[in-house]
């Protein structure tokens, strides 16, 4: 039996690394020029048009789409065993509602740069999070769990309002945070990545050495607190890092949906609930799944889809497969 584990849990880590090792690939030769550029900056023989498309385009977008599926995979994966709901995701937060917010006034009051986009989305949707967590954890709630949860829509709702109400003011200027409400890493710079990457690492790790807890945290506050677990500390701590995560990947990529459910659900069928597999295998899966998605993205039209866009319409039916699976 434990032959025949360590045997499919071998075919599954080949898989992962040859779809990583694709999606390199192809982010990076896919386009303008197509492989003969990535081929040229391999052998040190490009010339400055070949180096800048490769090295400062499609490598800095490259860069962003990892961080990207990896951050809401991860935080997915984390807010799972938060709710012990195999349906949440990192928006329940409120944190992409915030981030738009942030995005759109940036826009609004005509301060729409790289650094001010980014700046605004971020701390707007950080601070979104503390609100959703202040409201929830309020002692008048008995289960402060599910209250954060609730709490976390009625704030994305009001967001996602005022955030419909600035576009409807600004409408001429909003074009660029209506494309980035559906999720893009067009026009990377490498400013974001830099931003972005060290966050991504720091909450990453973070989650990988707690992912014993969140085995305990699955099976109820109770249990986690008889095998020693703070819960009060450890939940604070947990959302914490989902949100600067999530808020994170927002402020650079937009909003892109369901990549939190369909990246560790897909790993959990493979390789079990155990989250020193899981969490891993779901990071290693979604830095394949999100640059593969953006390269469909990219080749699609004449033009380019927003990945959101893309994903949403992978997310929806794997939602409802999951439903129709719990189901049975």
């Amino acid at each position: 039996m434990t032959n025949s584990f360590d045997f499919v849990k071998g075919k599954v880590v080949a898989a992962l690394l040859a779809l990583n090792l694709l999606a390199l690939l192809l982010s990076l030769g896919v386009g303008s020029g197509g492989y003969t550029y990535l081929f040229q900056v391999i052998t040190g023989n490009a010339d400055e048009t070949a180096t800048k498309i490769v090295l400062s385009y499609r490598l800095p977008r490259y860069l962003m789409a990892v961080i990207a599926g990896a951050s809401l995979s991860a935080s997915g994966c984390a807010m799972q065993a938060l709710f012990r709901n195999p349906l949440a995701e990192p928006y329940v937060l409120g944190v992409a509602s915030g981030a738009s917010v942030g995005a759109a006034l940036s826009v609004a009051l005509g301060i729409e740069t790289i650094y001010s986009r980014i700046g605004m989305a971020f701390f707007s949707a950080l601070i979104t999070a503390y609100v959703v967590y202040l409201i929830g954890s309020s002692s008048k709630f008995r289960d402060q769990t599910y209250a954060i949860l609730l709490a976390g829509v009625a704030i994305a709702s009001f967001f996602s309002g005022l955030t419909s109400v600035l576009i409807y003011f600004s409408a001429q200027s909003m074009h660029k945070v209506i494309f980035w409400l559906m999720g893009s890493f067009s026009n990377p710079f490498v400013e974001e990545v830099l931003f972005a990457l060290p966050i991504t690492i720091a909450g990453l790790l973070y989650l990988l050495i707690t992912s014993w807890n969140l085995n305990a945290l699955l099976l109820g506050d109770e249990h986690a607190a008889a095998v020693g677990i703070n819960v009060e500390s450890f939940r604070k701590s947990l959302i914490a890092v989902v949100a600067l995560l999530t808020s994170t990947t927002v402020a650079i990529s937009g909003v892109i949906g369901f990549v939190g459910i369909i990246v560790p659900h897909t790993m959990r069928i493979l390789v079990g609930e155990e989250h020193q597999k899981l969490l891993p295998s779901t990071i290693f899966l979604s830095t394949a799944f999100m640059p593969l998605i953006d390269v469909v993205a990219r080749i699609s039209t004449s033009g380019e889809l927003p990945v959101g866009a893309i994903t949403a319409m992978l997310g929806g039916p794997f939602f409802l497969y999951l439903l129709m699976r719990r189901s049975v």
